[in-house]
């Protein structure tokens, strides 16, 4: 069966190390192997939280100019926006009389970015994981690259695509199977390692973006908090130090080496040393991108342009599948 795989990043705010690492280097790795690509900006989720319309517009340019300046061929693979191709919410309505309201109850996303304001927050956000799968099956994706803060989410699209197939007496929704792959798929904060990397995280120094120049690469990296220590010898005492965990990570990913390895050429040396050498490694691998993304944002008739043809390629893939879901529910005229 030939490999299909769908991911997507959300258009809010600034690309960072962690959305690089965790997902769209590993994006330009799937395409190169030669699978079958879909990567979208997914506007549609964006939504769930208020999001100014016209940072929206600009940030979904944004994403679009990461991929393109990490490597990912707009002709090779697709890529498009969420919201121009209808099917994801045509999809996800019928999956919302599919999934049942114990699955949503036990996602801990939702709780996690509701807080206390749970009885405020937006239905589309407690709704989410149901449109992700959408997302998924509506190309029939085989094969998902997720965080380990996604699986929860793919593991209910399985369990979305096996009540459908079970319920209608069909073998229509694949069951789609993750991909984790490489060191750093979860990328903490550079202020507090024990906190995920985050967009939205008030103080710049807590993440590198990929439009940082060296200069401000090399101060965030140098403010990064360590503790007085050198490096460990082993994973053990590595795992129980949270940003000494974190900054081996990131530079076991962005050396394509594994924290053992790092740790065989740094133990005992102190991080004076080590974020010197981290520094070169990330100015010199994030570097060409950032500059690249800049050109591209200059551009912007370019990624229009790109979105819309990736739109058009995703429309045309996903028609027959959801008229095919269309008829399989008995909706008259599908």
């Amino acid at each position: 069966m030939a490999i299909r795989i769908f991911s997507g990043v959300q258009p809010t705010g600034n690309l960072h190390l962690g959305n690089y690492l965790g997902a769209i280097r590993n994006f330009v790795r799937l395409q190169q192997d030669g699978n079958e690509c879909l990567y979208c900006m997914v506007d549609m989720h964006a939504i769930t939280q208020w999001q100014d319309p016209k940072e929206l517009t600009e940030a979904t340019r944004m994403v679009a100019a990461g991929f393109i300046a990490a490597g990912i061929d707009p002709k090779r693979s697709i890529i498009f926006n969420q919201s121009r191709v209808a099917a994801h919410a045509e999809l996800a309505w019928i999956f919302n009389c599919v999934a049942r309201l114990g699955w949503l109850n036990r996602m801990t996303q939702f709780k996690e970015k509701a807080g206390k304001q749970r009885e405020n927050a937006s239905v589309g956000l407690y709704d989410y994981p149901v449109l992700m799968a959408a997302d998924i099956l509506v190309y029939k994706a085989t094969h998902v690259p997720v965080g380990e803060d996604q699986k929860q989410h793919l593991e209910l699209t399985r369990d979305i695509a096996q009540k459908f197939n079970n319920d209608f007496g069909v073998d229509f929704f694949p069951i789609t199977e993750p991909i984790i792959q490489g060191e750093a798929t979860r990328v903490m904060s550079l202020r507090d390692g024990t906190k995920k990397m985050s967009k939205s995280d008030p103080s710049e120094f807590s993440r590198i973006n990929l439009t940082d120049g060296p200069d401000q690469i090399a101060d965030k990296i140098r403010r990064a908090k360590t503790d007085p220590l050198p490096l460990p010898e082993t994973l053990t005492d590595l795992e129980a130090r949270p940003e000494a965990d974190n900054l081996v990570g990131i530079y076991a990913a962005l050396s394509d080496q594994t924290r053992e390895q790092v740790l065989t050429e740094y133990s005992g040396k102190l991080f004076s040393e080590f974020k010197g050498a981290l520094t070169d490694l990330a100015v010199g691998r994030l570097g060409p991108i950032g500059s690249e993304m800049q050109r591209l944002v200059a551009e912007p008739a370019y990624i229009d342009a790109a979105l819309e043809n990736g739109a058009e390629r995703a429309a045309a893939m996903a028609a027959p599948i959801i008229r095919e879901a269309k008829r399989i529910v008995g909706f008259l005229g599908a």
